[in-house]
C-alpha cells in the first residue's frame, strides 16, 4: 500500500460525499464548524447580556468587546488549545477571551460545557428542520402538479406486484403524496417540540447561578426564560441533567427515519414503472446509463434515494441505544456518536429530497405502453362487467360463466404458454352465444369504466389536503432543481 503524501492534498483525505457530493451548501454549513462555534459565541454573548441586564457586574465595554468578535474565530489557535487542553469548549473559551481581554473573566460566567454544547444542538436540530421543511413541501407540491395532470389516465394497478383492477397515474402518485404529507406534519411538530436546554448548570440543578445570584430564584427562573427567548426559543425544558434528555434525539431522527422510508417506497415504485417502461425519471441528453450497455437508461436518481434512505433509516438505532446507557445526570460515551449520527441524518434528508425533487419535475409518462398493458390485462378484469351484460339481455349466469371460464383460460394459455397477446375479446367476438351483447364490448372495456372514482379522490384530496398544507410554504417554493452529480 502507498504511503499517503506528506503535503496537505484536500484529495488525499477521506471526506464524507455526504458533504463532497450530495448534501446543499445550506445543510452543509448548518453542520459545520464556522456555525457551531460562531453559535457558541453566541450564546456566551446572551448569557453575560441577560446576566448584566440582571445586575451582575458586567459592563457594556465587555458586552460590546464579546459581540465585535463573534465571528472573528481564531481556529488554528483553538485547535492547538484543544490539544493542550484535551477540553474543546475551555479551547474555545480561552479563544474567545483572547480576542476580548476586557471580557475574559465574565465569559462562560456560572455556565457548564453543555450551555453552548446542548443548546448549540438544539439550534442547529430546529434550523435543519427549518431547511428541510420547505424542501419537502416542493417535492410535495411538484408531485401535486404532476397527479393533477394526469388524475384522469388509467393504469393498470398492483397488488403484491401482480395485475389488479385499475387505479389512474394520479392516484397512485396520492398515494406518495400523502406518505409525504404525513411526513411533513411529523416534522413540523418535531421541530415545534424542540424546546431549549436553557441555563441549568452541571448537573441541572442551576446551582452556579443560585450562588451567582445570592439565591435570588426568580433571577435564576428570569436567566433561564432571557437567554431560552435570545436564542428564539419559546420554551426550555424545565428538568434536564447536564444534558437535554437523549429521548429528544429519538424523536427527531425518528421523523426523519420516517421520511427516508417514505421516500424509499416511492422510488421504488418508480423503479418498478421504469422497468415496466410507463414512467421514467427524467434521462438527460448526454448521461450515460451503464459503461458497457449504451441502451441502458437506469433509474440512478431514484436508486440513490433508495440508497441513501436505506442508511437514513438505520440512523435512528444510534440515538436509540445512547439514550439508553445515560447513566443518571450523563455520561460521555454520547457525544462522539451524537457528533456523526444527527449530522448524517439531516444531511442524508438533506440530498434525498433534492434528489426527489428533481425526479418529480422530470418525470416522463409513456401512454402508450401504459394503454398496450391495460388492454393485456383488462378483458380478464371486464369478465363480471360482461355476465352482468349477458345476464340483462336475457342470459343465464351460470351458463355464461362456465362459457367465460373456458375461453378465459384458453386465452391466458395463448399468453402464458405461446407469449402471445390476450385474445380473450375476440374468442367472446366469435362465440355465437355472446352476439346480444357484441355491440356492447366496446363500452364494457372502456377503461374509464374501471377506475372507479380515482379522478375524483384525485382532486378532492389535492384541494382540501395538500394544497392547504403547503400556504406555509407559499414563496419558498423556488424553481427547478439541478443535480451537480
Amino acid at each position: 500500500m502507498a504511503a499517503p503524501p506528506q503535503e496537505e492534498d484536500a484529495m488525499a483525505r477521506y471526506r464524507s460525499p455526504l458533504v463532497s457530493r450530495y448534501a446543499s451548501a445550506e445543510m452543509g454549513y448548518n453542520f459545520s464548524e464556522r456555525k457551531k462555534f460562531g453559535t457558541w459565541r453566541r450564546l456566551w454573548l446572551y448569557l453575560a447580556q441577560a446576566e448584566k441586564s440582571l445586575g451582575l457586574p458586567i459592563t457594556d465595554e465587555q458586552i460590546q468587546e464579546m459581540e465585535a468578535n463573534l465571528d472573528n474565530i481564531d481556529f488554528k489557535m483553538a485547535a492547538e488549545e484543544e490539544k493542550k487542553l484535551r477540553h474543546d469548549v475551555m479551547a474555545h473559551v480561552h479563544t474567545f477571551a483572547h480576542c476580548c481581554p476586557k471580557a475574559a473573566a465574565i465569559i462562560h460566567l456560572g455556565a457548564t460545557s453543555c450551555y453552548v454544547g446542548d443548546n448549540t444542538d438544539l439550534i442547529v436540530l430546529r434550523d435543519g428542520f427549518n431547511l428541510l421543511l420547505p424542501k419537502l413541501a416542493r417535492v410535495i407540491s411538484r408531485l401535486a402538479d404532476f397527479a393533477e395532470k394526469y388524475a384522469d389516465m388509467p393504469a393498470l394497478g398492483f397488488t403484491h406486484y401482480q395485475p389488479a383492477q385499475l387505479t389512474t397515474v394520479g392516484k397512485r402518485c396520492c398515494l406518495w403524496i400523502q406518505d409525504l404529507c404525513m411526513d411533513l406534519q411529523s416534522l413540523e411538530r418535531a421541530r415545534d417540540d424542540l424546546r431549549f436546554r436553557g441555563v441549568k448548570g452541571t448537573t441541572g440543578t442551576q446551582a452556579s447561578f443560585l450562588q451567582l445570584f445570592e439565591g435570588d430564584h426568580s433571577k435564576v427562573e428570569e436567566l433561564d426564560r432571557l437567554v431560552t427567548a435570545k436564542a428564539g426559543f419559546k420554551r426550555a425544558y424545565m428538568v434536564t441533567g447536564q444534558t437535554y434528555s437523549r429521548k429528544v434525539d429519538i424523536g427527531v431522527l425518528s421523523v426523519l427515519a420516517s421520511l427516508g422510508a417514505s421516500v424509499h417506497k416511492i422510488c421504488t415504485d418508480i423503479r418498478l414503472l421504469a422497468n415496466l417502461k410507463e414512467i421514467e425519471e427524467p434521462f438527460e441528453k448526454d448521461q450515460i446509463g451503464s459503461s458497457a450497455m449504451p441502451y441502458k437508461r437506469n433509474p440512478m436518481r431514484s436508486e440513490r434515494c433508495c440508497s441513501l434512505a436505506r442508511h437514513l433509516m438505520t440512523l435512528v438505532m444510534d440515538p436509540l441505544q445512547t439514550a439508553s446507557v445515560q447513566w443518571f445526570e450523563r455520561t460521555l460515551d454520547d457525544s462522539a456518536n451524537r457528533r456523526v449520527c444527527l449530522a448524517e441524518a439531516f444531511l442524508t434528508a438533506d440530498i434525498i429530497l433534492s434528489t426527489l425533487q428533481n425526479i418529480s419535475e422530470g418525470l416522463v409518462v409513456y401512454p402508450k405502453v401504459i394503454e398496450r398493458r391495460i388492454r393485456q390485462e383488462l378483458p380478464f378484469m371486464a369478465t363480471e362487467n360482461i355476465i352482468m351484460a349477458m345476464v340483462k339481455a336475457g342470459g343465464n349466469r351460470q351458463d355464461c360463466h362456465e362459457k367465460i371460464r373456458v375461453l378465459s383460460q384458453q386465452a391466458a394459455a395463448v399468453v402464458k404458454q405461446e407469449g402471445g397477446d390476450n385474445d380473450f375479446i375476440a374468442r367472446v367476438r366469435a362465440d355465437p352465444y355472446f352476439s346480444p351483447i357484441h355491440k356492447q364490448l366496446e363500452s364494457l372495456l372502456d377503461p374509464s369504466s374501471f377506475t372507479g372514482r380515482a379522478p375524483q379522490q384525485v382532486a378532492k384530496f389535492l384541494k382540501e389536503e395538500v394544497r392547504p398544507a403547503l400556504v406555509p410554504y407559499q414563496g419558498k417554493m423556488g424553481g427547478k432543481i439541478e443535480l451537480a452529480l
